[in-house]
């Protein structure tokens, strides 16, 4: 077998090479490991009298100044703290020997200390070479490459010839501060990201299956593409763990899908967002929050999920407050709005059920939304029908109480509204019809005037039929345009609502996608 090439220098800052056209015993060591104390006397005398080229590549540069200090070396210790060397060997344990000809073909080797080994090893290939055995120790384990440690082993994978990156690479000046660097190459949402360094992404990769450079998704603005790989970087920036990955892949595909219209959602002045909500066993797979606080902060699965695909369509897609985002006055969901459905709480079937997919599939559903989450505070309601009617009343508010035949909206029932409901049987179905009902009112209600210009002009109303003038108006457009989830902790009655887009082709159609591994 042949030994990989390589180029180091020594102590005294002399270069040295493998292969070099002569026998070479190499030997990988590092300071805090005991069995290479103990075994460097005996490469330092192969040096002195054996004849054969040695080289003991150290795995850290303080190390090394100790290890010629305490074992007065004159053997060529070589730096290999930046480990590519002890990488391209892929080494777990020093020391490591190997004896190579003058091709750099491996002829034998050793591995941490076994007194027999070394000594027939000596014996066959250093014969001139004195040891006293019988001082040494019978055996001694090895200590473990530094190579095995879990970061830099993802450093060594993303620099080596094969890395799967292919994104653009920025250098970072030794004195720059690399948060400050960030924020001002605009990379951030305002608030500070995790550096997204080779060996980050590398690590953010291994969550999915699939390549690194295929592509997801052509992400509007600027129409770029996205890749798995550019998606894992601003996975890493938005602090997501690499579980995470394939949620946020599913998301930015079913938000670049063209019914749920990205651009759109993203250009308008109005603030609107992509909310995200997972069904499914995911949930459980990588703890998203869908009770206590599911809809606010302190749980990192649903923030960094929710500001990934935030900043995903920031820094691939291009849309950046004052570019094509022209939100008038913005909206916090824009930072991240990521949580789950409780589907254990109730005897309802989950929403992604609804949709047609299989319970023990796992589901992200986007909806484009403009505002909220605005609390509904019942907790004197005793009946499902009075629950309703709260519901109805205040999900009267959104947008603005003469804004009627709207679009999309979300509702979270908290889990003791659920029970309330779960006395009198109501499914989801009929707490839609009812908030369908009694939100509707009738058109003269709706009719601009001197006390706020906005709803039906009057105009238009004075040509109404009497027919059409005593036919109540829904709040929505459609049933269909109420999508409900069960959310929140055990106690306190407190639903919320939040305000939708602009819906249907026109606007944006809310998409469900099954989430692929």
């Amino acid at each position: 077998m042949e030994l990989p090439a390589f180029q180091l220098v020594d102590q005294n800052g002399s270069d040295h090479h493998f292969p070099d056209n002569q026998a070479t015993f190499v030997c990988f060591v590092k300071e805090d490991c005991p069995t290479c104390n103990l075994v460097l006397p005996l490469i330092q005398k192969v040096h002195d009298s054996s004849g054969t080229r040695v080289l003991v590549p150290g795995q850290t540069q303080e190390g090394n100044e100790i290890l010629v200090k305490n074992h007065e070396l004159t053997a060529p210790l070589l730096d290999d703290s930046i480990l590519k060397v002890s990488f391209a060997y892929d080494l777990e344990t020093v020391p490591h020997c190997f004896l190579a000809d003058s091709n750099g073909e491996k002829l034998d080797e050793l591995i941490g200390f076994e007194r027999q080994e070394w000594r027939t090893f000596f014996e066959k290939h250093f014969p001139s070479t004195e040891i006293d055995w019988d001082q040494l120790p019978e055996w001694r384990p090895g200590c473990g490459s530094l190579t095995q440690d879990p970061i830099i082993q993802d450093r060594l994978r993303a620099e080596s010839e094969n890395s799967p990156l292919r994104a653009r690479r920025l250098e970072i000046a030794s004195q720059d501060d690399i948060h400050e660097f960030m924020f001002d190459q605009g990379f951030t949402d305002g608030l500070p990201v995790v550096p997204p360094t080779p060996e980050r992404v590398i690590r953010m990769l291994s969550g999915t299956n699939r390549e690194p450079q295929e592509l997801v998704a052509t992400i509007p603005p600027n129409l770029a593409p996205a890749t798995v790989e550019k998606i894992a970087v601003n996975a890493v920036l938005a602090g997501c763990k690499p579980e995470y990955l394939p949620v946020v892949i599913s998301t930015i595909e079913a938000i670049c899908n063209d019914e749920f219209n990205c651009h759109g959602v993203f250009a308008t002045t109005m603030g609107a967002t992509p909310v995200m909500v997972l069904n499914g066993p995911i949930r459980h797979e990588i703890g998203v929050n869908m009770k206590m606080s599911a809809l606010g902060q302190g749980t990192r699965t649903n923030a960094a999920i929710g500001r990934a695909v935030r900043l995903a369509i920031r820094n691939i897609g291009g849309a950046q407050p004052g570019g094509t985002e022209r939100s008038t006055l913005g909206n916090p969901m824009k930072y991240t709005m990521c949580f789950a459905e409780w589907e254990e709480r109730s005897n309802w079937d989950p929403y992604h059920v609804e949709k047609g997919f299989q319970k023990d599939d796992s589901v992200v559903s986007v909806f484009a939304m403009s505002g909220g989450p605005m609390q509904i505070i019942d907790q004197t309601s005793r009946s499902a029908e009075q629950l309703i009617g709260s519901f109805a009343l205040s999900m009267r508010a959104i947008h603005h109480v003469r804004a009627h035949r709207n679009g999309d909206t979300i509702l979270v029932i908290c889990p003791e509204h659920v029970d309330t409901l779960a006395t009198q049987n109501y499914s989801k179905q009929d707490v839609k019809e009812g908030i369908q009902e009694k939100s509707a009112v009738l058109p003269q209600e709706l009719v601009e005037d001197d006390f706020s210009g906005v709803g039906i002009p009057r105009a238009l109303y004075e040509q109404m039929s009497e027919e059409k003038r005593q036919t109540k108006v829904p709040k929505f457009s459609s049933v269909d345009n109420i999508h409900i989830f069960v959310a929140g902790s055990d106690a306190g009655k407190f639903s919320a609502a939040f305000h939708g887009w602009a819906s249907g082709p026109m606007g944006s159609i809310p998409v469900s996608k099954k989430i692929e591994s």
